[in-house]
This record gives C-alpha cells, structure tokens and sequence, in this order.
C-alpha cells in the first residue's frame, strides 16, 4: 500500500511516520511569494513580495504585514484566506490578555498561542492544516526583538534571519553571507530589501513589496508606507 492511500487522510501517519496533508500544506507555502525577517540588536525588520497577477488590482486593499498588538507584527507565505483566520485568531487572543493582565501580551506567547491553534489543526477530523507559514516580529516583556517562524504543522523556531516561500533557500543563503550580529535595524532593512531583489520578478517598487519594522526604541509595530519604502530603494539602489 503506497502513500496514496495516506496522502487524503490528515489524523493517519503513513509508514515513514509523516502527516502527508502538512507536508502538502509546506507545498501551499513553498509556493507562496516569498517573504523574510531580520533580527538586528535594535529591532526586527519582516518583509515580503506581494507582487500581484493584474494591474488591475487596487495594491491598497492587499495587506501582507498585519499588526497583531501595538509591539508586534505577522507576514505570511502561503494560502491568503488561512492567513486572515489567524491574523483574527491571535488579535482576539491578545486582547484577551490584555484585559486580563492589563500589559501587552510577550511576542514570544503571542507565537505560542498560534503555533497552538495550527496544531490544533493538525490532529482534528473534518479540518485541514493552515496553508501558511508566518514569520513574526516583536519584542518580549523585557524588550528584547525576537522574530519567529510557525510552521503547518505547529512548530515554531526563533530565528537571527530567515526566509520562507518561494525561492527561501536562495534568500536563506544570501542572509546567511549579509548577516552580522551587531547588524542594527537601518542596516537589515536595507538588508531585507537587497535579499527580496535577489529573486524578484520584473521591477521591485514600493507599490508590489511590503515592509514592517518593530524598534526597541518605541516597542512599536509599524507597517512602511510606500514613500518610506521608495526611499529606502532609492538609497539601496
């Protein structure tokens, strides 16, 4: 009996010990426009490519980089609509925190909470995994920037860079000779910007990439507008 006869079945692990519907749900990602995050000692930098298949479309109404709290920020690769469930999810569950204990939830529970909710979906019938894997950016209780990446299948990993979606192992390898320690937030952003270029169809503009950026200045998640954007690419280029 092959793998095909796993391959419909999300609860049942086929011989070699994998879930086949989350590594189906790792191709939905793989298959998704790529997007990266960088950790500097001063603040996280998450970007992604939302290049769009017509002009036609209204790039305003496409939003990638979401705010969750006031301090912290998710970017995804991967099925959209799965995105907007737990962008919704985590938003309800941090100002569920915040009326309990009257603080900003930690970006690391934050992770925790959704890594959860993903696993939830990997063990229960009538459900399919999340088609998404998001990077997140923030800052923990005592200030420190963190991004983290959450899988499928639940996992979730804190990472110094990283990159996922499509072309993620070219971006991966391309971080991996620009990373530096005490690289600080200005530095990744341009960083960030350079990596995207890389595997970038066609012309990057301000207009078909997104970029959010935490700073442990403020503790403040923000999305770059555009002319922020533009700037930053006439200086890289």
């Amino acid at each position: 009996m092959g793998d095909s006869a796993y391959s419909f079945s999300l609860t049942t692990f086929n011989r070699t010990g994998k879930l086949l519907q989350i590594e189906y749900a790792l191709n939905a990602v793989a298959n998704g426009r790529t997007s990266l995050g960088i950790c500097a000692k001063d603040g996280v930098v998450i970007a992604t490519d939302k290049k769009l298949a017509s002009t036609l479309v209204d790039t305003e109404q496409v939003r990638k980089v979401e705010n969750i709290t006031d301090g912290a920020g998710f970017v995804y690769s991967g099925v959209g609509p799965d995105y907007r469930v737990l962008v919704r999810k985590a938003r309800k569950s941090s100002q569920s925190y915040y009326l309990t204990y009257r603080e900003p939830q930690p970006v690391s529970q934050l992770v925790k909470g959704t890594a959860s909710v993903m696993q939830e979906y990997t063990q229960s019938g009538g459900v399919r995994p999340f088609g998404v894997s998001l990077l997140v950016a923030g800052t923990d209780a005592d200030g420190t920037p963190r991004l983290y990446q959450v899988d499928p299948s639940g996992a979730y990993f804190g990472w110094k860079a990283t990159a996922i979606g499509k072309n993620y192992v070219n971006a991966k390898n391309f971080l991996e000779r620009r990373y530096q320690e005490d690289m600080e937030l200005e530095d990744a952003i341009h960083t960030a910007l350079l990596t995207l270029r890389e595997g970038f169809e066609g012309e990057m503009t301000s207009q078909n990439i997104e970029v959010g950026v935490v700073s442990t200045t403020d503790g403040v998640f923000r999305r770059l507008t555009p002319e922020q954007i533009q700037d930053y690419l006439d200086e890289a280029s």
